[in-house]
């Protein structure tokens, strides 16, 4: 018998968490640094950018921590 659990699109979903962790630290930080550059041009204050990479990066750690938990082990 085929087992249904090692079926096409479940395996595509499984895929599709791991390209997800893979995608969101480095977008979140890239987002940061970007609000951070555009709040120093209109606040003219010149850490905004690395205080922004620096708060980019941790959401990104955040989330992948809370994905990585999320997930069952497999038995």
């Amino acid at each position: 018998m085929v087992d249904k659990s090692d079926s096409p699109k479940k395996l595509w979903v499984e895929a599709e968490k791991y390209i997800q962790l893979g995608v969101t630290l480095p977008a979140a930080t890239l987002i940061g640094w970007l609000l951070g550059g555009v709040l120093e041009r209109w606040l003219h204050w010149d850490w905004l950018p690395v205080a922004g990479l620096i708060v980019g990066t941790i959401a990104g750690f955040a989330n992948f921590i809370r994905v990585a938990l999320s997930e069952e082990p497999k038995q």
